[in-house]
């Protein structure tokens, strides 16, 4: 068995971090090499951490959160609720699914340049998208 994996893939927890390394990685327009090259590491080597499947070690998550500038403690936040007596006080449980993709980060980094009125203009046209049925 790999490294951070369980009977159904990698764990919850290694998963949520490499997502919101992800996240905050697209947010803040870098690619997986700018990233790599950043930590003396390859793109393949990100793209395992972000799906979870390698772990990072804490060394590496301290390197990511300096490179981010931001506390380590951005890359667990939201996670509540995954492990017994570790669950912030009133935090939801983890949602592993969340459809966390490069274009839903790019539209909610987006979205904030929109006046009031085409913030609403884009969320009604996205709600009517979201209403049918796959046109691809």
């Amino acid at each position: 068995m790999a490294r951070g994996k369980g009977e159904d893939g990698p764990h919850p927890v290694d998963r949520h971090v490499g997502r919101r390394v992800c996240e905050k990685r697209i947010s803040l327009g870098y690619n997986q090499s700018d990233l790599g090259r950043a930590l003396g590491l390859t793109f393949q080597q990100i793209q395992k951490y972000e799906k979870g499947t390698n772990r990072i070690s804490a060394s590496k998550l301290w390197d990511i959160a300096r490179f981010f500038k931001v506390d380590v403690a951005y890359f667990f936040q939201g996670l509540g609720g995954t492990q017994p007596g570790m669950a912030e006080e009133g935090a939801p449980a983890f949602e592993h699914d969340f459809p966390a993709t490069r274009h839903t980060i790019e539209i909610a980094r987006m979205a904030p340049r929109l006046s009031p009125r085409q913030q609403k203009l884009a969320l009604d046209l996205i709600r009517e998208m979201a209403d049918r049925p796959d046109a691809d």
